[in-house]
């Protein structure tokens, strides 16, 4: 199997050490010259660097460089293989929605494995979530999941992320990514979700559509687009009312905005960011006499328990989820022990067709 640039750079540069080209406690070439040498980018040499920093071969010292370790004895290496890791895992929640199963798959995963496991919630908030990564790193552990926190917006917390790939800690991301940082990530494909919410009620006749996101997270960004490209698609017209948006602060009042925009418009088809929504607005339209899917067809998403609840079960769109967890879960413990980080994983997600969409 063809080796990736910073494999052959990390392997030149274990070959150096262990010939004593880099004798130990000594720095190695600066970043820069080792791009000159191996004519590469300088993501690619701290990739590798990285790597070698993981095998516990070099040590980054802030604002000095970077230097060869004091190589471990072969019985001191092969009892630190044989220790037992342990795992951070952040989400923006932990007993709501569809976490539970995320974390199941995970936590089953890693225990089979024997790593253990370490987890923390942001409740989608940054300073939360910088506490949770200083947890992380004084706890010592040997690889991160992390759900991110509003994903779509900046993050005050990039820096401590660079930090953390700087000590050799590799990280993976579920559900969405920081666009800033070249972090891989596990997802389902979001412009998907909402292309095909959206073209399952124009199958059905529907052309005046409502389309509710949040804003503050990337899928909502990415449902939106999928959303405007079913549109294009099939020549649906859509105005600045049609789309109603939402964060982590105002999902309170989400329901409320959805109220006031059916009571101005004709509205027939309704796209909800998840199933979560799309029961809340369900539940309260036929509380106030309307009749789900024969006066409003509503589209949810995530195949979550919230879905299948009540008299009406939703339309909705797949979300692997204990899948994901043990894919996340597979992801960092071979990351960890062949040093080399995997690629991303995106699912494509799958219409599910029940009770609440009617054909006009």
């Amino acid at each position: 199997m063809n080796q990736s640039k910073y494999q052959v750079i990390a392997e030149d540069i274990r070959t150096k050490i262990a010939t004593g080209t880099y004798p130990q406690n000594t720095a190695i070439p600066p970043e820069l010259k080792l791009q000159e040498d191996y004519g590469v980018s300088r993501h690619t040499v701290r990739q590798a660097i990285a790597v070698l920093v993981n095998e516990g071969l070099l040590r980054k010292e802030k604002g000095s460089g970077t230097y060869v370790d004091n190589q471990p004895r072969q019985e001191d290496a092969s009892k630190a293989k044989s220790e037992h890791k342990t795992i951070g895992v952040i989400t923006t929640y932990l007993s709501d929605y569809i976490f539970p199963s995320i974390i199941r798959g995970i936590e089953q995963t890693l225990r089979s494995k024997n790593y253990s496991l370490l987890l923390a919630s942001t409740n989608n908030d940054y300073a939360a979530e910088k506490e949770c990564l200083q947890k992380m790193i004084d706890q010592g552990v040997d690889g991160l999941i992390v759900e991110p926190t509003k994903s779509a917006l900046y993050n005050p917390n990039l820096a401590l992320y660079v930090s953390l790939r700087e000590r050799g800690i590799p990280i993976v991301m579920i559900n969405a990514g920081y666009e800033e940082l070249n972090i891989p990530h596990i997802c389902v494909d979001d412009v998907a979700v909402g292309y095909k919410a959206t073209e399952c009620l124009i199958k059905k006749q529907h052309k005046n559509l409502l389309f509710v996101t949040k804003t503050d997270d990337l899928q909502g960004k990415y449902r939106l687009k999928g959303f405007i490209e079913a549109c294009e698609a099939y020549e649906i017209r859509f105005s600045e009312g049609d789309v109603i948006t939402y964060t982590t602060e105002t999902r309170g009042q989400v329901i409320d905005q959805i109220l006031a925009r059916l009571g101005k418009k004709d509205v027939t088809g309704i796209v909800c960011y998840n199933d979560q929504i799309a029961n809340l607005l369900a539940t309260e339209l036929m509380e106030q006499g309307y009749k789900i899917p024969f006066d409003f067809s509503i589209v949810g998403n995530d195949d979550s328990t919230l879905s299948r609840v009540g008299s009406i079960k939703l339309t909705t769109l797949s979300h692997p989820k204990e899948e994901m967890g043990k894919d996340a879960a597979n992801w960092i413990v071979r990351t960890i022990e062949t040093g080399a980080p995997e690629d991303s994983i995106c699912y494509t997600p799958v219409l599910i067709e029940r009770d609440s969409v009617k054909e006009i």
